[in-house]
């Protein structure tokens, strides 16, 4: 038992120091390409010279490398050139998407909800974005689709290599533009990224220069942030505008926008509008057609549904109402909506009408949980 023991210690300590050699390589050393660099010390070779009394072979250009561009950097090469993925532009949001080939950190936008123009939409969103993080707004002019923000400063600590046991600290601000570019129909939009300022400290050292690869990756990872921002809102406002469908709504007798006789829900027009399909299911009408721009619908009454029951103690649950075709007009009127009841030709009904549908009406408006 004793040997076993005094056998195990030296195979720990062997195994430490292999554990520290696997598992802390530094974050710049993980972006470098594995092997040596000795390629960046080798000169360009020369062409081979034939002499003029010999017929000259027959080259392949199948591996010369294509001449940089005169804006394309130099510098990238050994130790300076990272081999980390590219940023990608994710866009998750409902009615987004990306232009193939764009070189720039830019997301596509559809319009998906009417309530308000579609600029106003991800301007809100964005803003929103950028005081949950906690970061100012440096300039911001609505008429030329521009935000700046303020300094973002992002305190980071650095791994040095696994053999110095040491750690760098340090911080780095980035300023970003955003500019959209609206289209003339108003239901589509570009939001782009740019980052127009850049500083980062290293213990003592303070750099404001950034390569062309870690640019784009800034940009992209803050645009990417917004983009899932505004998903999560929207997430957010679904579930609380289904939990507003699911709830009883109260309703009261009145007048339509046209002084006709109608019903008034205490709810706002996107709210009672989805709402209404589930009442009028419930009470026995078949919805043939539907306008939600103009408020209208199209439906047929063929009797209120009952359970087997309901029929056995002749609970009675119907529309005083032929089974024919109707239609209904629902309209805005400021934080509530009206509901109009119609024959097929358009004539709403009479307040008597509307009295004896009241009641039935009212019941399955109010109800909570109603069947979506």
């Amino acid at each position: 038992m004793n040997t076993y023991k005094k056998g195990l210690k030296p195979v720990l300590l062997v195994s430490l120091p292999l554990l520290v050699m696997t598992g802390c390589a530094s974050k710049q050393e993980r972006q470098l390409a594995s092997g040596g660099f000795k390629y960046t010390e080798i000169s360009e070779g020369q062409s081979i010279k034939v002499p003029s009394d010999v017929d000259s072979p027959e080259f392949s250009s199948r591996y010369k490398l294509p001449k940089l561009g005169d804006d394309a950097p130099r510098g990238l090469l050994g130790k300076d050139l990272r081999i980390s993925s590219p940023r990608l532009v994710l866009p998750v949001v409902t009615g987004s998407h990306v232009t193939e080939g764009t070189k720039t950190a830019t997301v596509w936008f559809d319009k998906v909800d009417d309530s308000q123009p579609l600029d106003q939409t991800i301007w809100n969103s964005l803003i929103a974005f950028l005081d949950d993080r906690g970061i100012g707004v440096d300039t911001f002019d609505p008429e030329a689709q521009r935000l700046v923000t303020d300094w973002m400063i992002i305190s980071n600590d650095e791994d040095e290599s696994w053999y110095s046991w040491t750690r760098t600290e340090g911080e780095t601000g980035r300023r970003f533009e955003f500019t959209l570019d609206l289209k003339p129909h108003g239901r589509s939009a570009a939001l782009h990224t740019e980052l127009v300022d850049y500083l980062k400290t290293t213990g003592n050292d303070v750099s404001a220069d950034i390569d062309v690869i870690s640019e784009r990756q800034e940009e992209v990872d803050i645009l990417n942030q917004v983009i899932s921002y505004y998903d999560q809102q929207i997430q957010i406002a679904n579930s609380n505008k289904l939990r507003e469908i699911r709830q009883g709504l109260s309703t009261e007798m009145g007048f339509d926008p046209n002084g006709d006789p109608a019903f008034v829900v205490d709810a706002k027009y996107d709210i009672t509008w989805p709402r209404t399909l589930l009442v009028l299911r419930k009470l026995g009408f078949d919805v043939k057609d539907l306008d939600k721009s103009n408020g209208l619908l199209f439906v047929t009454y063929s009797g209120a549904e009952t359970s087997w029951w309901e029929d056995w103690f002749g609970s009675d649950n119907g529309l005083n109402l032929d089974e024919d075709d109707y239609r209904l007009l629902v309209k805005r009127q400021g934080e509530k909506t009206s509901i109009t009841f119609m024959d097929d030709e358009s004539q709403p009904f009479s307040a008597k009408q509307v009295a004896d549908l009241y009641n039935a009406f009212s019941d399955v408006m109010s109800e909570n949980d109603l069947d979506i």
